[in-house]
């Protein structure tokens, strides 16, 4: 056997050989320094992507999270490695609108925006829209840890995360951030004056707006109306006056994160944030913050599922295409819908002409031949044709993946299904304290059943009672002997195992199932898992995409009754109009808790009030709901003032 020949390197390919071993070594070097050293302060160089400014401990309006001990920062910044963001500031330095040029977005190795430009004006409202696993809140977070440079006189604020528990009462914590808001802006505006005093004739006119902007700011803050407006805030976000006097540590996390976005409401940061605000919010305080935010006056990015909140709150849309790109849209999201569907139809019509200009010159080229008199032509028509590849050529447009499923025929039962038979619970086990009394109320297999009420109501309660997840203190819950459950809950994707991979995942669940690993993925990819999703590990995918694999296994253990609590809190809007079909061809019943309007609106035939211990009927649609609450809402905010 003749000996093998010794691999050849070039230079070129040893020095970036040794270049990625330094690299990695240099890598290696920062966790080894980190791991022993947990109080040092943490480094830009060794952790690429994080920027924490200098006092980020005292101040979360300005967009630094509020992080009580280093290590606690350390954690969330090694939380931050997943994804990398780079991009070139376009704008003026000290201008409040906000440019940047050259954006991408890299997530566990895939980039999900390319090369891209993110314009932001002040006093516009963008939603932020795309399919589920686009980036949206990737780009988002890159924002607010300023991965990308935005200029540091542009506060931030992101909520993504509830108030921390501390002996300040609800109204002392907004009150508290009030304060420290205050006394940054007055630093900041200490600072702009005397850059203006020692500024060239350049530099003057940009202090002097930013001067003019941080004056506004401190204006508007008006520390004698703290009490009052925070009292305010909180209670359109459902807050009583007894609850805004709990301490924090008191209030459970959905409550605290109604805080932490009073917080943000009250500090009107220049830029601010927030990823599925409603997300934690019952209807009433969703009509609320939509009334609200429809006049924010600074720059707000939204994310949301909800087009009702859209069309209320945003006066430009940012989509996020399929190709990684961001487009803009003037209007609310009903006008993007429209202006879209325009743009599409004429740009098919460009892409038709352009394809048949081609296919028309290319015959005559070809028609040509060596016939001397005709090659001047053909000349001329290769000339038109090269020009129109270099100038480039329209794309044709392309409809975006579809999420489409259903869920399986069920077994046909007849009758109620489940009845409520004169129930009384109470958590407490006491009827003195009961959340609910004397409940008579039954669902069948034609049952489209939505709940609504105030938080604290017992809507999500009401759910757990029907699957026998809780039992009644008084009466009886009688149940089909062939019920089968389908649940859908807030805490659903917690429970799938963040470490395997989906498939792997998914065929675990059902090894009475006897399928080769081809007819799985089929199987899986009709729920709108498909590629290469298959084989990532769940922790790396979106909220939205965990949820899909929920609803992927739900349908396959074909339920005949679905209970399903807030499903649409991580799906994208195309998602949630799928979820609305699937639910309609459903032959089982179905009852669901959402604070999604348009949801509700496309399959509920009925909706139920759970409030004052009770379950009543509503008589009306749920948008005469909607109306009801925006009347009660007006009213509630004029008493309390």
């Amino acid at each position: 056997m003749p000996p093998k020949k010794p691999v050849r390197i070039n230079k070129k390919r040893a020095k970036e050989l040794e270049k990625i071993s330094e690299a990695k070594k240099k890598r290696e070097e920062a966790k080894k320094k980190r791991d022993e050293d947990e109080d040092n302060e943490i480094n830009e160089e060794e952790l690429e992507g994080l920027s924490i400014e200098d006092g980020e401990q005292e101040d979360q309006s300005s967009g630094k999270a509020r992080l009580p001990k280093e290590s606690k920062a350390k954690s969330k910044a090694r939380e931050d490695d997943y994804r990398m963001a780079t991009g070139i500031l376009e704008s003026r330095p000290l201008a409040t609108d906000l440019k940047i040029g050259g954006f991408s977005l890299t997530v566990y190795g895939k980039e999900l925006i390319k090369d891209t430009t993110i314009e932001l004006s002040l006093g516009r409202r963008y939603g932020l829209i795309g399919a589920n696993g686009s980036g949206k809140t990737s780009f988002l977070k890159a924002l607010a840890k300023r991965e990308v440079p935005v200029p540091k006189h542009i506060d931030i604020f992101y909520l993504d995360c509830e108030a921390p528990p501390s002996e300040l009462t609800a109204l002392e914590a907004v009150i508290e951030d009030a304060k420290l808001e205050m006394e940054r802006l007055e630093r900041e505006l200490t600072l702009a004056m005397e850059q203006k005093a020692g500024a060239d004739d350049d530099g003057d006119d940009d202090n002097g707006d930013l001067i003019h902007f941080i004056s506004e700011k401190l204006d508007s803050l008006e520390p004698k109306t703290f009490e009052s407006r925070a009292g305010h805030l909180l209670h359109g976000l459902g807050f009583s006056k007894v609850m805004m006097r709990k301490k924090t540590k008191d209030l459970s996390g959905g409550w605290r994160m109604r805080v932490a976005l009073a917080k943000a409401l009250f500090v009107k940061p220049t830029l601010l944030l927030l990823d599925e605000p409603t997300n934690h919010l019952d209807l009433e305080a969703c009509v609320w913050l939509e009334d609200y935010l429809r006049t924010y006056d600074r720059i707000l990015v939204v994310t949301s599922h909800s087009q009702d909140f859209l069309n209320g709150v945003c006066t430009n849309i940012i989509h996020i295409t399929m190709h990684g790109k961001l487009q803009y849209y003037g209007g609310n999201y009903d006008t993007f819908v429209k202006t879209k569907a325009e743009l599409e139809i004429n740009q098919l019509k460009i892409w038709k002409k352009e394809q048949d200009d081609i296919k028309h010159l290319k015959a005559f080229i070809s028609s040509c031949g060596t016939y001397s008199n005709l090659v001047r032509q053909a000349k001329s028509k290769q000339k038109i044709l090269d020009k129109m590849y270099a100038k480039g050529l329209t794309p044709k447009p392309e409809a975006p993946p579809v999420f489409s499923f259903r869920f399986a025929d069920c077994e046909q039962l007849a009758g109620n299904i489940l009845a409520f038979q004169n129930v009384g619970f109470s958590y407490s086990g006491k009827m003195s304290d009961a959340l609910y009394t004397g409940l008579n109320l039954g669902v069948n297999l034609d049952s489209r059943v939505a709940l609504v009420g105030p938080n604290g109501a017992g809507k999500s309660t009401l759910l757990k009672l029907m699957a026998g997840d809780l039992h009644p203190q008084v009466g009886g819950i009688r149940r089909h002997i062939h019920l089968a459950i389908g649940r859908f809950h807030q805490h659903s994707i917690d429970q799938l195992d963040p470490e395997s991979v989906v498939l792997d995942f998914v065929i675990a669940q059902f090894p009475e199932r006897k399928l080769d690993v081809q007819e799985w993925r089929t199987v899986v990819g009709k729920y709108g898992i498909t590629g290469k999703v298959q084989l990532m590990k769940v922790k790396t995918l979106s909220e939205g995409l965990k949820s899909r694999i929920c609803f992927a296994l739900i349908a396959l253990r074909n339920p005949n009754l679905l209970l399903l609590d807030e499903p649409t809190n991580h799906l994208d809007i195309e998602t949630i109009d799928s979820l609305a079909k699937a639910i309609n061809l459903f032959k089982g019943g179905v009852v669901l808790v959402s604070h999604d309007f348009r949801l509700i609106d496309q399959v509920a035939k009925e909706v139920w009030v759970c409030d004052n211990n009770n379950v009543v009927p509503w008589k009306g649609t749920i948008r005469s709901y909607k109306q009801h609450l925006v009347k009660q809402m007006q009213k509630s905010m004029k008493e309390y003032s």
